[in-house]
């Protein structure tokens, strides 16, 4: 397969340099945060809610897995964060980082991952004639806010995983298409093992969905997917050694 040759760079703002999630993070009006201060809010405020929740309604069998949930959202946070500024420190063609940021792939991504999801909790697992996880996590009569918030960490972490998916994508097509300088190569893959972090960060998600083989499949096929994406571009790099 041909090289492409490095194009000219311009400038990427034109284009968008960051996800969706770091534009919001860095355009809240009045406010401004440091990553970890964004993500200790994060965390904080989505298990403040988790505890109240569960002490208003009695249902304290929810506090793990929503934590677990969580801090799992959380750890994508910081995949997130970290790759996504190594990228964009590194002397990349202006088309990968395009692809990479600007082209809101990973919403569309992550907008699939969660409508699956939801068709999954509420058509498929009850049509199976056993206790629903919802069920066992909430009860028959789960309250609307519960589900509210349930549904709201769940679409946060099935927007990580989207991110997650395409940045794996756009990592192993870069590695075939461009030859990079080693201190680039170096920084692309500092970028892919942070992708692996957060695949192994979602085998916390396992012991909750052990009885629940197609959500098993789903999230065991995404962590060795990306794992194995990853690791193809990090190890197929063409590197130019005298550059």
């Amino acid at each position: 397969m041909s090289r492409a040759p490095r194009d000219v760079r311009v400038s990427r703002t034109q284009f968008g340099e960051t996800w969706v999630y770091e534009s919001i993070v860095g355009a809240l009006p009045g406010i401004d945060l440091t990553d970890g201060e964004a993500i200790a809010l994060q965390l904080g405020l989505f298990e403040v809610f988790v505890v109240f929740f569960a002490w208003a309604y009695d249902l304290w069998q929810a506090v793990v897995p929503g934590t677990i949930a969580v801090g799992v959202a959380a750890v994508g946070s910081v995949v997130m964060l970290r790759m996504g500024r190594t990228t964009r420190e590194t002397n990349l063609p202006d088309a990968y980082t395009r692809l990479l940021f600007g082209s809101s792939i990973e919403v569309v991504l992550g907008v699939l991952a969660f409508v699956a999801l939801v068709t999954h909790l509420f058509v498929y697992d009850p049509l199976q004639g056993q206790t629903t996880l919802l069920e066992s996590v909430f009860g028959r009569q789960p309250p609307v806010v519960v589900v509210y918030l349930t549904l709201l960490v769940l679409w946060d972490l099935c927007y990580r995983i989207g991110t997650s998916w395409w940045a794996a994508i756009v990592s192993v097509w870069g590695s075939w298409r461009y030859t990079v300088d080693p201190a680039t190569a170096r920084t692309l893959r500092i970028a892919d093992g942070w992708n692996v972090v957060f695949g192994v960060a979602q085998v916390a998600l396992v012991p909750f969905i052990l009885d629940q083989p197609v959500m098993l499949l789903a999230v065991g096929g995404h962590v060795v997917a990306v794992t194995v994406v990853s690791t193809v571009a990090a190890v197929t790099l063409d590197v130019d050694e005298n550059s």
